[in-house]
């Protein structure tokens, strides 16, 4: 009779999380993701051991905390994956918000950790590299300012977002870090550009980059070391580049065989930096390809779905995420076959999760 009278108010039906996160999920990434990991775990096997023994460890002792991080990384990226676009995107300010404090104060307490750039904060024993937290976190607060900036009476999330990409930078160049520099002002173009920047603007901020760059080599040695060594046409084999190539000349098409590798005992970073060269010299150009595979497939399919995808901040932040995941790949790659200047940055999901040490 009350529903009669006033009329009853319907309940919303909703998905269980569980069936709707796996009926919406894409599984062709996630697979992807899951291989490259697997694939890590395997390299690390062998190109963690020389590290190990150098520093008095158990021979697994990095592979096993690779598995730890690499679980833990894979549960957040599952959560993560079934939360609402808002509460992405709520973390990834909080997140933001966090990093830049830790690296407006790395100039005064960071480490270089021999590296020649202070990137970490170390802390009774615990280390964190701050950037790699603040690449998604700016991605999101970016793809955030510029889908508000649509809205009639919205901010000028555009310029927000310029200003901050300035702070930025400017404090990742004070590492010196120019090659998560970078990445950040692609990210930001890249956002940009999908929300509909004129390609003049676009053209004007590559300028203005090209510029930022030929004042870099001319003011920190740092980066004109790097940037010579790329360009000499001779490359010392003593180094790592040098290490890098021959063994990769040396794994061919099927490899040396699993564990028979003599450059991860030459290569400090071999577990990191260079791990492609551990892949190529014991499995070959096989295992290469297969990793360059999986990458285009989540970088492809990431941006396919997201063509279709109405909402702007959902659009605008998995583009640019979608987009430096695959650059960093690209750039870790090709420093170790010498297409670009080195640059310490890991191949995701596959490298040694070195942007947290206990």
């Amino acid at each position: 009779m009350t529903e009669m009278v006033y009329g009853s108010s319907p309940v919303a039906v909703r998905d269980p999380v569980l069936p709707r996160w796996w009926r919406t999920i894409d599984r062709w990434s996630m697979t992807s993701v899951f291989v490259l990991f697997g694939i890590g775990l395997l390299l690390g096997l062998a190109a963690s051991v020389p590290l190990a023994n150098r520093n008095n460890l158990d021979p697994y002792f990095y592979v096993q905390k690779q598995a730890i991080f690499g679980t833990m990384a894979m549960a957040a990226m599952i959560f993560i994956s079934m939360t609402s676009p808002v509460a992405v995107r709520r973390l990834g300010i909080l997140g933001f918000a966090a990093a830049l404090v830790l690296v407006m104060i790395l100039p005064l307490v960071g480490a270089d950790r021999g590296k020649g750039a202070v990137r970490w904060l170390s802390v009774a024993g615990f280390s964190l590299q701050p950037s790699e937290f603040l690449k998604p976190g700016f991605v999101i607060v970016t793809a955030w300012l510029m889908a508000a900036a649509q809205d009639l009476r919205g901010p000028p999330g555009r310029l927000i977002s310029f200003v901050i990409l300035i702070v930025v930078v400017g404090f990742l160049a004070m590492q010196p870090d120019f090659g998560q520099s970078a990445l950040i002002i692609f990210a930001w173009a890249v956002v940009y550009f999908v929300a509909g920047a004129p390609m003049v603007l676009i053209a004007t901020v590559m300028g203005i980059v090209s510029a930022g760059a030929v004042f870099a080599y001319q003011n920190s040695e740092h980066f004109a070391r790097r940037i010579d060594g790329f360009l000499s046409p001779e490359v010392d084999p003593r180094t790592q580049l040098g290490y890098a190539a021959n063994a990769i000349q040396e794994g061919g098409f099927f490899g040396v065989g699993v564990g028979e590798g003599q450059v991860k005992w030459s290569l400090p970073d071999a577990h990191t930096d260079f791990i492609i060269a551990v892949a190529a010299e014991e499995y070959g150009l096989i295992l290469v390809l297969l990793i360059l595979a999986l990458f285009g497939v989540i970088v492809v399919r990431s941006l396919i779905r997201l063509m279709a995808e109405r909402d702007p901040f959902t659009r605008l932040a998995g583009s640019g995420l979608a987009c430096i995941f695959g650059v960093q790949a690209m750039i870790n790659m090709g420093v170790a076959v010498r297409l670009l200047p080195a640059k310490g940055m890991t191949l995701p999901f596959v490298s040694y999760l070195s942007l947290i040490h206990i």
